[in-house]
């Protein structure tokens, strides 16, 4: 027989959920717009389920409402039994909704008469994202690598992952690479919130003592907008900038851009069309239909270099290293990157 039990707390729940698996009840919306990563959505009602039993819950009262919530989704509930016994992990199961109230009291019900031992999160995932936003919001140690569009940031904090680094790709978890060329070839960008539940997913499992290598973005990344107070401190961490001329560069942005169709950059390019001005931004669309990408990029870096030094000039001039490179070579500008760090570590 089920009997209601006693919540477990945030911090005990995502020590679970590293062997257990966790499902998130509510609707896909819901879930959408953010989620504890990993998570399975095993929704209690859908979107206009919910919206019904909602304005019922206004008009009517809690009992009427809970009336019109089993008539919904009772005709579902074996679904929902079956999903839950495929998922679960030596019969155990997380179960989580927004406040852990009574979509989670109902859903851990009736995973109990498939002999599925639950544990429901405390507060729902409010509580989890209080908790994200706290952790986003402290000090940790970072080094942020910095340098014009093209020099090779993403490859370089590859090479230092792969020689033990603690290294965070935040394009890659907003799967946009920074400018307005940054969507193409990626998969759809995921909501603000979410990205911040998967870049504290992957800094609770780094060591603090250690620095963590992050490269510079700007506030936003694509439509992704970081959390605040992680942004802020990053702007107070010590920053490597990588300098690389224009002509160095070019060969990895075209070997990266010339494979997209002339629409895709010329769309791209349009989105900087004011900043670039009228002239430059027909020389660049011209070049494009003529397949002279190289002229085109030139055209596009002239505006991201020059916005660039205007974002360096802001930050603190104490925490910022220089590293002059005359190679694109990602383990030669790698270990010229590490042994100036080594001023940082020292």
């Amino acid at each position: 027989m089920y009997q209601s039990k006693a919540k477990t707390d945030i911090i005990n729940f995502l020590r679970l959920a590293e062997k257990v698996p966790v499902i998130d009840v509510r609707s896909p919306s819901e879930f959408i717009t953010g989620h504890i990563p990993g998570a399975y959505n095993i929704p209690l009602f859908n979107d206009m389920e919910r919206a019904i039993v909602g304005t019922k819950y206004k008009k009517e009262g809690h009992i009427k409402a809970i009336l019109e919530g089993i008539r919904l989704s009772g005709t579902s509930m074996h679904l929902k039994l079956g999903q839950a016994l495929e998922i679960s992990r030596n019969g155990k199961l997380l179960v989580h909704c927004w406040r852990g109230g009574m979509r989670s009291e109902a859903m851990a019900w009736l995973f109990s008469i498939g002999d599925i031992e639950t544990e429901i999160l405390e507060g729902g995932y409010k509580s989890y994202r209080h908790f994200v936003l706290d952790n986003l919001s402290a000090n940790r140690k970072m080094i942020i690598l910095g340098g014009f569009t093209g020099s090779g940031k993403t490859h370089i904090l590859k090479y230092l992952k792969e020689s033990g680094r603690q290294v965070i790709d935040l394009e890659g978890l907003a799967n946009h690479k920074g400018s307005a060329f940054g969507s193409l070839g990626q998969l759809p960008q995921p909501s603000s919130e979410n990205f911040s539940n998967l870049l504290f997913d992957k800094l609770k499992h780094t060591d603090q003592n250690e620095p963590v290598w992050i490269e510079d973005e700007s506030r936003n990344i694509g439509t992704v907008f970081m959390p605040e107070e992680f942004y802020l401190k990053m702007q107070h961490n010590p920053a490597i900038i990588l300098l690389m001329d224009v002509k160095t560069r070019l060969p990895r942005l075209i070997e990266e851009y010339s494979g997209y169709s002339p629409d895709e950059l010329l769309a791209s390019v349009m989105k900087i069309s004011k900043r670039l001005g009228g002239d430059r931004t027909k020389e660049a669309a011209e070049a494009i239909l003529k397949g002279d990408y190289s002229r085109a990029i030139e055209i596009a870096l002239q505006y991201y270099d020059k916005s660039y030094l205007y974002c360096l000039k802001r930050k603190q001039d104490k925490n910022i290293l220089y590293v002059n490179t005359d190679t694109d070579d990602v383990e030669v500008n790698a270990r010229k990157i590490l042994d100036i760090s080594e001023k940082i570590l020292s």
